[in-house]
């Protein structure tokens, strides 16, 4: 459902356009019918298969069966490139790689944090840990694909300076996305979409939204799924948002964005999150937290970002949004024609093979 995973559908899918075979791993857990229908749509394209086998977001036992299914597969199809996605995957990828070598295989092991072990703090007890095993990992890394310059600057300030190949490439969009979204008769005032857990911020939304209804009439819309679903449920409830904060599962997002009028990105982190991208190439207004990679999304427009956390200031732009909707558009349109030359799948795409070339050529000199 969430950025990591559109990103390796499309990247995937787009190198495969190009004539290369390619091979997915990923969870076996998820099973709501919107990965679902992805996976099923992007399996035909894949030559060398897909996949799934038992994964846990934090380290566990599950780990060992999943790194010996990515190990044997690594073996079996003798990959050129293999590329994990994530601090779980980039885990079991560098793993696989390093096996190959061992059997004499010459690969290019490539890895994308995609934020995951950055959004741990390494003053924490759990920070310490992710970060001394990310350091142990980049022993077996040639290339790092940073989405953002604020990814690529956290990973040298908590887990070292790279020693491998680096390249800064932001995600892309394809050219269809960039049509313009109409919301359908009804639309709420406010739209959320993501994952329902403490990063992405609802518990902010919902605090700004009953200052809001404190003052006038507000609807919102809450697309998504997560841990923390139910908790945000009653805390809705306990703000006295019942009919004013609509809860409904995932959905596309090109879909989502037709139920309300202007985007909320309350993150209190990101890297460079496709929603972001996705709703400015809609042409949907955004108020969205000044966090992670999110400034070089609006960098050059008149798009303000927020301090994340405060729900003070999001009620205060929500205020503006509803007292202002024509000026809210317009700054959407000019964000949107900044977005639509900077960010494609095609450039994307190009950037990640490049790397991989550069990265094949010098390992083959050594």
């Amino acid at each position: 459902m969430g950025g990591l995973f559109r990103h390796v559908c499309d990247l995937s899918l787009e190198q495969a356009r190009r004539g290369h075979g390619v091979s997915v791993v990923c969870d076996a857990a998820t099973a709501d019918a919107l990965t679902e229908d992805r996976l099923e749509r992007l399996a035909p394209h894949l030559a060398l298969g897909l996949l799934r086998v038992p994964m846990s977001r934090e380290l566990g036992l599950r780990d060992v069966t999943a790194l010996r299914a990515v190990t044997e597969r690594a073996l079996k199809f003798d990959f050129d490139v293999v590329h994990g996605h994530g601090a779980k995957g980039g885990a079991y990828s560098r793993l696989a790689a390093r096996a190959m070598r061992r059997a004499g295989e010459p690969v290019v092991s490539c890895y994308t944090p995609h934020g995951g072990s950055l959004h741990y703090h390494p003053s924490t007890a759990t920070g310490r840990i992710y970060m001394g095993l990310e350091r142990q990992l980049a022993r077996y890394t040639d290339a790092i694909v940073f989405e953002s310059s604020y990814a690529a600057a956290r990973y040298s300030a908590q887990v070292g300076a790279p020693a491998c190949a680096t390249s800064v490439i932001p995600n892309g969009l394809a050219p269809e996305e960039f049509a313009q979204a109409e919301p359908a008769p009804g639309a709420a005032d406010f739209l959320f979409v993501g994952e329902l857990r403490h990063l992405k911020g609802v518990d902010v939304l919902l605090r700004a939204l009953a200052q809001v209804r404190a003052r006038r009439m507000v609807s919102a819309v809450i697309v998504g799924a997560g841990p923390d679903a139910a908790k945000y449920t009653r805390e809705a409830a306990k703000n006295g948002l019942d009919g004013v904060a609509r809860f409904i599962g995932p959905m596309p997002a090109r879909e989502a964005f037709r139920l309300g009028r202007t985007l909320v990105v309350p993150s209190r982190a990101e890297s460079l999150p496709y929603i972001v991208l996705e709703a400015a190439a809609a042409g949907l207004p955004l108020l969205a937290s000044d966090v992670g990679g999110i400034p070089e999304i609006v960098a050059g427009t008149d798009t303000d970002l927020l301090p994340p956390g405060d729900a003070d200031a999001l009620a205060h732009a929500m205020m503006g949004v509803l007292d202002n909707p024509v000026a809210a558009r317009s700054r959407a349109e000019r964000l949107r024609e900044t977005v639509a030359e900077r960010f494609t799948i095609e450039a994307m795409t190009d950037g990640v093979l490049d790397l991989y070339a550069q990265v094949r050529a010098s390992l083959a000199q050594r």
